[in-house]
């Protein structure tokens, strides 16, 4: 792998640092980073896709609650391993029906989810179904925790 320079990163092994490299547009205004990268040793976290359902299963009736309960699971998957947003390296974010007003929705709630945090690289993927037909969002998400933070 070629050299990354020590001018763009400030390495803490195993913590993401999020990079946005000259040469490439500044995507900070959309919510994510264009690279995460990750020195070890550190635990990687792979979180399966959450969507807008409750612990009881029930999916929020509208896009923007299902973003809301969405990014509140994201919270608990990374809090249940000892990690936060500040963790994230990598997102991958679907939308039934895309819209700018979605993606505007979604943004808002993203940068509150962040709380001041660089955005971690990330995939928006418009779609037309997800897996039941009431889900209209869904976020998944790689976090990688250093070991001296477990």
């Amino acid at each position: 792998m070629p050299e990354i320079s020590t001018e763009l990163l400030s390495v803490v092994a195993g913590q993401p640092t999020l990079v946005n490299p000259p040469g490439l547009y500044d995507p900070s205004g959309f919510g994510y980073s264009h690279l995460a990268v990750v020195e070890t040793p550190a635990r990687f976290v792979y979180i399966a896709g959450q969507g807008g359902e409750n612990e009881q299963g029930e999916i929020a009736p509208d896009f923007e609650s299902q973003v809301e309960q969405a990014l509140g699971n994201l919270q608990k998957a990374l809090a249940s391993v000892g990690a936060d947003a500040g963790h994230l390296a990598k997102i991958s974010v679907f939308i039934v029906d895309h819209s700018m007003q979605r993606l505007q929705i979604y943004g808002k709630h993203f940068q509150r989810f962040l709380d001041g945090r660089k955005a971690p690289a990330c995939t928006l993927i418009p779609v037309p179904c997800l897996a039941l037909e009431s889900m209209l969002f869904e976020i998944e998400a790689t976090a990688v925790v250093p070991l001296q933070d477990l």
